[in-house]
């Protein structure tokens, strides 16, 4: 029977502790695929002594156990930092640019600067500090891992407060992603004002320009 060996997700951070590096970070972001809201990018530095492996790709994690970790988070003392870019922006920057630019933020927000970003995918931050991209990154890393739990959390708030105001698109259910029940409302409804305008699902019931 073949055995499967646990990944160490420290390992990353571990290593650059011993380089030198007191303040490793780990940046990811939520909201590249939904059709309306921001995207929204997460920058955590992460005890040297804290139970890492309890952080873990937020896809793995219930919405339950995403808020859990994230008030643990703070309760152990992480440092964070949050950016985000409005779906306008997004229409302006395109979702890659604007993914970045959120990380970049996220990154400034922190309240001490890192001296090295562990970023989750295949493009480096925009910023001047020493880092390196896995894609990935949150099976690898759990300070990306932790990152992705804490934008996935502020980015799910937000939509859920973005349904008090548009009750009729369900965003406190599909959160803005294409799921067929969203891509349903869009054609019948319209887009409203946070959708992105750009997407295809979007633009294609866009009213036609006068």
């Amino acid at each position: 029977m073949k055995m499967v060996t646990a990944v160490d997700t420290f390992s990353h951070e571990r290593r650059l502790s011993d380089q030198g590096f007191s303040r490793v970070a780990g940046v990811d972001e939520a909201g590249r695929g939904p059709l309306a809201g921001p995207v929204v990018a997460a920058c955590v530095i992460l005890p040297a002594d804290c139970d890492y492996r309890r952080f873990r790709d937020s896809k793995q994690l219930s919405a339950a156990a995403r808020r859990r970790l994230f008030a643990e988070l703070r309760a152990i003392g992480a440092r964070i930092g949050v950016g985000t870019v409005s779906e306008r922006g997004i229409d302006r920057l395109n979702i890659l640019q604007a993914s970045l630019q959120a990380m970049k933020q996220a990154v400034e927000m922190v309240a001490e600067r890192p001296d090295y970003l562990l970023v989750d995918g295949k493009f480096p931050v925009p910023a001047d500090i020493s880092q390196v991209a896995l894609v990935k990154g949150e099976s690898q890393s759990a300070s990306i891992a932790a990152a992705s739990i804490v934008a996935k959390v502020v980015r799910d708030t937000m939509m859920a407060r973005y349904h008090q105001l548009f009750p009729l698109y369900e965003f406190d259910k599909h959160k803005g992603y294409p799921t067929a029940a969203h891509r349903r409302i869009i054609a019948a409804l319209g887009p409203c004002v946070i959708h992105r305008r750009s997407f295809k699902g979007v633009r294609e019931h866009l009213p036609a320009a006068v």
